[in-house]
């Protein structure tokens, strides 16, 4: 296998089109197995799909209802082994779910999470129970019986970065902002023509590809390199708003609408609930897609049909959108359209395989990648086994519990604030202690750019995570972006601008 690093045509064992969770994390697994690894992706990590979800590791409850029974088992299995890879930026988090007897009955239910306790392997998370709610409950007073259950919660782009990170560690060129312009096999190889957000071209060479472009999927397989895609791709919109804390604790509600489907409230950064999703086909171009009137009116309606406190569109304060790239099983009904993963596979013996990843979803990530190197295995007979599953991702390196790592830090910095030991240990985990090297006091982080984001921060974002806009670091790295002033956005702004070029991130292993 090839490990000689020279920038220009270089031979790659693996190069992967996309920077959303499954490109990373087969990037991160192809490098672990010793393979030479070249990821690009036209934007920043994690910009579309991948950090517009509804932020779950979960089993997938509603799955059930649409027998994908070996999706649910893999998915639930999953969540346990992704708590102890990530536990700085994975919870397990309870759901409830109010039971509307007219929209399906208590045995069927029952039922479900009898399934859905039992399906997969749970060794941390509890079981789940029925509940009686009284005069103190949130929902309206109604609803009187509902179930509750476990499944965990996560910073979906902190666990694209952290597999970006993990791959490079393990030799991986990770570029972002860096377009492949089109790909062609010839000889053996495929020679791969690439475009950075500069205007600057580069071409590399590699023995086989992997098509993670997520909703462009299909578009790179036909336009960039001219071949026909083996799948349909139905482009899924999902979107969601952010209100202010709607109920108090740490649980999750999952409601169920008329039209069959769910929408989840999430506690979401101690201030705020995520309220979402939607399911509604879209058409555009998946790097416009925005929330519409509609589904705005959608989410405020199943929630206040829910709960006793009653929101306006006023009270939403942030919302986003993105659309899911589902392989197309031509169900007339957006919300039953599989979630399942497939992955297409173009290349006879002797010739440099094509993989298309069709679907997919946060939960599934690291074992569609260990699906993915098994498909490439032939290509690859010197490439190491599976190994993803115990090796924490990095920052879950030694770590126990977020809360421990609080009480060390403030123990050992004095000086440090615990709101920001405890913002830096649920994104960093145990790298915030490269964030704290040589600092002694308070003013040794920088000028503060407000909210708690220091310019210490801002450059370890730079430098070790691929963060070179304002946006890049407020609504993906730390989601800051809810606490900050215009006024102090923009200075972000503009200290980013004065820092480059000295900032630019780091494609490989260092």
């Amino acid at each position: 296998m090839n490990h000689s690093h020279s920038p220009i045509a270089e031979v790659y064992d693996l190069a992967v089109i996309g920077g959303g969770i499954n490109g990373a994390g087969i990037a991160a697994d192809a490098a672990g197995r010793g393979l030479s690894v070249f990821l690009c992706e036209k934007d920043d990590l994690a910009q579309h799909t991948s950090s517009a979800s509804s932020k779950l590791i979960h089993g997938g409850l509603r799955y059930l209802e649409h027998h994908e029974f070996r999706l649910v088992r893999e998915a639930l299995a999953e969540r346990e082994v992704l708590l102890a890879k990530a536990p700085h930026i994975i919870k397990p988090m309870r759901f409830i779910l109010p039971h509307r007897p007219h929209l399906r009955p208590a045995w069927m239910i029952r039922a479900g999470l009898f399934l859905y306790d039992h399906l997969g392997k749970r060794e941390r998370l509890p079981a789940s129970r029925g509940l009686r709610f009284g005069a103190g409950s949130p929902l309206q007073s109604e609803i009187t019986q509902g179930f509750e259950y476990s499944d965990c919660w996560v910073d979906d782009a902190r666990l694209v970065v952290l597999n970006a990170m993990a791959a490079r560690e393990r030799g991986a060129h990770v570029h972002t902002r860096t377009r492949c312009v089109s790909a062609r096999r010839s000889k053996g190889l495929w020679h791969i023509h690439l475009e950075r957000s500069d205007g600057s071209l580069l071409s590399i060479r590699a023995r086989a590809l992997v098509n993670a472009a997520g909703p462009w999927v299909a578009r790179v397989i036909e336009h960039d390199l001219k071949q026909r895609a083996p799948y349909g791709i139905r482009l899924i919109q999902g979107s969601h708003i952010v209100v202010p804390r709607l109920h108090d604790g740490e649980q999750a509600y999952i409601l169920q609408n008329e039209d069959r489907r769910i929408v989840f409230v999430i506690p979401y950064l101690e201030r705020f609930s995520l309220i979402g999703t939607t399911d509604r086909e879209y058409h555009g171009d998946p790097a416009d897609v925005a929330i519409t009137p509609e589904e705005t009116r959608y989410l405020l309606d199943v929630v206040n049909r829910h709960f006793k406190r009653q929101l306006a569109e006023d009270d939403i304060l942030h919302s986003y959108a993105g659309v899911r790239p589902l392989c197309d099983d031509e169900s007339a009904d957006p919300s039953a359209v599989t979630r399942d993963y497939t992955l297409a596979l173009a290349g006879h013996p002797g010739e440099a395989p094509l993989l298309s990843v069709f679907g997919g979803k946060l939960t599934t990530y690291r074992r569609l990648a260990e699906s993915a190197l098994q498909q490439l295995a032939p290509w690859f007979p010197l490439a190491g086994g599976a190994w993803t599953a115990k090796a924490p991702l990095p920052g879950g390196e030694g770590m126990e519990t977020r809360s421990a790592l609080v009480e060390t830090l403030c123990a050992s910095h004095g000086w440090l604030p615990t709101s920001l030991a405890r913002r830096w240990a649920s994104l960093y985990g145990s790298r915030t202690w490269r964030l704290l090297e040589g600092v002694r006091e308070l003013v040794d982080l920088g000028e503060h750019l407000g909210a708690g984001l220091y310019a210490r921060e801002v450059d370890y974002l730079c430098r070790e995570e691929w963060a070179m806009s304002a946006e890049d670091i407020l609504w993906r790295r730390t989601k800051l972006g809810l606490f900050m002033s215009p006024g102090q956005q923009a200075r972000l702004a503009q200290y980013l601008k004065q820092q480059q070029p000295p900032h630019r991130p780091r494609a490989d292993a260092a």
